[in-house]
């Protein structure tokens, strides 16, 4: 091999500029080699250099460098030594004043310094580097990175870059440098709020390099090729071709039509009941979409009048009518249109309400209907919080032995929690400890208590917060201060942690902030239940009752700076233009105007993923969000505990006195509630959504007097002789042991009156 051989060989391998024979276009772009100038060299090296420019047209030389000119920068960078690795070699100097520090590309990252690839392609050493500026009292906690999901913590560091426009947004550097050159100049945006122009304009200064091509995906060959496929599928329950599923024979009753809407479920036309091509059709996913938003109606009474040109043969797909008669609007069966799963198993998705009023046929409810259809409500939520219990058990999963110990004040429970929750070392993956301060008899109060009572009186505290308002259903309020001190998103990450961690389920929520979260903003059509402000509602009442032109117009006039602020002032020419203009009120105050807190608060519900999950699992969900707890019973706690017995339990000794002891208990027949009994076992009055580990135990042996294990959560219960005896031990030992406890723990409301 000649000597000229050898050095084009080696020239493929090394970079001239850096010297370093890596190739990892990701750090330091496309390394390129030209045999024909026995050249090899990284992109970004050559960009970066500081003594050499694009003289050239694009295709001349190496995308505009001539290669006199790079030889001639490579001779200028062989007189010059790095300050990181003491080579020979350093290309690229600082541009700061008086700086005379000069380093290879794979050096100056390795120090972390930052490339600018815009305008003159800038470097600044890691003394003079540009920074981000953090404001004082910006928490200083952890974030999920919305790119790779991994937690983030919030510190002003190189490896850290925070979004311009969002203030919960956090980002490690390397995700969004992948992001970068994945997405290209006309697709890397914000990944919160999409914005584009402020976004890459900061990350841009702060040394992230984006492509000026398109998406890695849009130049993928045929990456969408099978979106030119059409859906070809019969999906009716039961599909009467003999030929199979997939079948289709155009101009034939074979053939298959797709749903009108989504376009992703299809139907053979004698599936169907269909005549003809023309006659539009629907799957069940789309109708009962439309069911639930109340646009069904018309389309129901077109499909009605369709079906009676036919020979009256149902289409597979078609629930079967009710059997029922139909109610009245004010029928306490209504609840059951607002559960989809028993909508679909026990009633038509074309309701009673649907029909015109002279159709109707109204029965009264009995007070017999009345109770079975509210026993059948709380089945319904009973089984959904299951449910729920299933779910947050396996997000528990990510949660670990290793303990932070959050130190509460009992008189500032908001401000100690907050604190807490903002500490560097907290992590919501770790087993939380609470221990309040300043509490009496601290030394008899209980961990597992005191970490039931901590969840239990935040979650008071933030139903009752300014952060919130409304009466019992709760949307989210504009607080600027609150959003400035991030406020929202650490109650979302609150309310995150207490269900993952065993705390109480929050219950206020109104269904309209729950579907924003769960759905998005835009898909949510609010309702004047959900004005807070007593002006705003009675505004609103006025345009929407308004019974002619004029009046509405006067109404207007007098509102027109509201409207204006709102962004819904605009002409109005017929009386029907006052639904439009509501319903822009309506979202307006109850969505546009709260958007942020809106975006902040689903941020810090992402802890543990129970947003996630929220989404995966909307009605479940909504069941221990937007629901108040159900109130402990008899039957609830008895069924809570399990007896712990080698004979059968209704022979168990003592079985029959417990039960009876608990019916005298809810029946108020005692000095004890039904919480007390749950709290002297578990150190929690109410039943966590995530329920308790380990499950609640009763074991009846010889002992005196009652003894509440709340480390195995197990009741030891003493064999007694009468009735009589059981409940005064029960009475005797719940009520002192309480009473110490209670004498530590004040409630929130004493707190509250005190320091109001």
């Amino acid at each position: 091999m000649s000597k000229t051989d050898n050095f084009d060989v080696q020239s493929t391998k090394i970079c001239v500029l850096c010297g370093r024979t890596d190739d990892c276009p990701e750090k330091y772009g496309e390394k390129r080699t030209y045999v024909e100038y026995n050249l090899t060299v990284h992109y970004y090296c050559l960009l970066m250099s500081s003594g050499i420019w694009q003289r050239g047209e694009e295709d001349e030389g190496v995308d505009g460098f001539l290669i006199t000119d790079i030889r001639k920068e490579v001779k200028r960078a062989a007189k010059l030594k790095c300050n990181v690795c003491k080579k020979k070699g350093a290309s690229i100097g600082c541009v700061a004043p008086k700086c005379k520090r000069s380093y290879h590309f794979p050096c100056g990252l390795q120090k972390e310094c930052i490339f600018q690839f815009m305008e003159d392609f800038r470097s600044y050493c890691w003394e003079h580097r540009p920074v981000q500026v953090f404001i004082d009292k910006e928490p200083r906690g952890a974030s999920q990175c919305t790119i790779c999901l991994d937690l983030v913590e919030h510190l002003p560091v190189y490896t850290v870059l925070k979004s311009p426009c969002c203030k919960n947004a956090w980002f490690h550097r390397e995700c969004l440098q992948y992001q970068a050159l994945s997405a290209g100049i006309f697709f890397f945006r914000c990944t919160v709020c999409n914005n584009k122009d402020k976004f890459q304009k900061e990350m841009l200064r702060m040394g992230i390099h984006i492509p000026e091509r398109d998406a890695s995906w849009e130049l993928e060959e045929n990456a969408y090729q099978d979106l030119l496929h059409c859906y070809q599928h019969c999906d009716v329950e039961r599909c009467l071709c003999k030929k199979g599923r997939d079948y289709n024979e155009p101009e034939s009753k074979w053939e298959i039509k797709r749903c009108q809407y989504c376009g992703s479920r299809g139907t053979h036309l004698a599936c169907s009941s269909m005549k003809s091509w023309e006659q539009n059709w629907e799957c069940m996913e789309c109708r009962s979409i439309f069911a639930k938003s109340g646009k069904y109606s018309k389309r129901k009474k077109r499909a009605l009048a369709a079906s009676e040109k036919t020979n009256g043969t149902p289409c597979l797909l078609e629930e079967p009518p009710p059997k029922s008669p139909r109610q009245s609007s004010g029928s306490s069966r209504s609840f059951l249109l607002q559960s989809p799963k028993i909508m679909c198993q026990n009633l038509s998705p074309c309701s009673h309400l649907e029909q015109p009023a002279c159709n109707r046929v109204t029965v009264s409810p009995s007070p017999v209907m009345s109770n079975q259809n509210w026993s059948l409500r709380h089945k319904y939520l009973r089984q959904q919080r299951k449910e729920v219990c299933n779910i947050l058990k396996e997000l528990k999963v990510q949660v670990k032995t290793k303990p932070t110990r959050l130190n509460i004040n009992a008189e500032n429970i908001w401000s100690s929690a907050l604190k807490g929750f903002r500490q560097r070392i907290f992590s919501p993956t770790n087993t939380i400890e609470v221990n309040f301060s300043n509490c009496k008899n601290r030394s008899k109060t209980n961990t597992s208590a005191s970490k039931h009572h901590f969840f239990q009186v935040l979650m008071l505290h933030l139903q009752n917060s300014s952060l919130f308002e409304g009466s019992s259903g709760k949307n989210l309020t504009l607080d600027f201060q609150a959003l400035k001190e991030n406020l929202y998103f650490e109650a979302g990450k609150m309310i995150a942690v207490s269900l993952v961690h065993g705390g109480p389920p929050p219950g206020f929520f109104s269904k309209t902030l729950f579907k924003c979260l769960v759905y998005g903003p835009e898909n949510v059509k609010p309702s004047l239940e959900d004005i807070a402000d007593v002006d705003v509602a009675q505004t609103i009442k006025t345009i929407k009752y308004a019974n002619s032109l004029s009046s509405l117009q006067s109404t207007l006039q007098d509102c027109c700076e509201f409207l204006t602020a709102a962004g819904c002032l605009r002409p109005v020419t017929a009386l029907s233009d006052k639904n439009m203009l509501v319903n822009d009120i309506l979202i307006y105050h109850v969505i546009k105007r709260i958007i942020l807190p809106l975006e902040s608060f689903g941020q810090g519900l992402k802890t543990l993923g129970v947003l996630e999950k929220m989404q995966m699992h909307p009605n479940v969900f909504s069941s221990i969000l937007c629901h108040k707890p159900e109130r402990l019973s008899a039957e609830t706690v008895y069924n809570l505990f399990t007896i712990h017995s080698s004979s059968d339990v209704n022979k168990v000794e003592g079985a029959d006195f417990w039960m009876g002891y608990l019916q005298d208990v809810e029946s108020g027949d005692s000095v004890v509630t039904l919480e007390d009994i749950l709290l002297f076992v578990t150190g929690s009055s109410y039943i966590p959504s995530i329920g308790f580990d380990p499950e609640p135990t009763i074991k009846f042996l010889r002992i005196r007097y009652p003894i509440g294990n709340r480390l195995l959560n197990c009741l030891e219960l003493p064999r007694t002789k009468t009735y009589q005896q059981f409940k005064n031990k029960m009475e005797l030992t719940i009520r002192n042991t309480l009473r110490d406890e209670r004498d530590g723990f004040e409630t929130y409301a004493e707190l509250q009156c005190s320091s109001s």
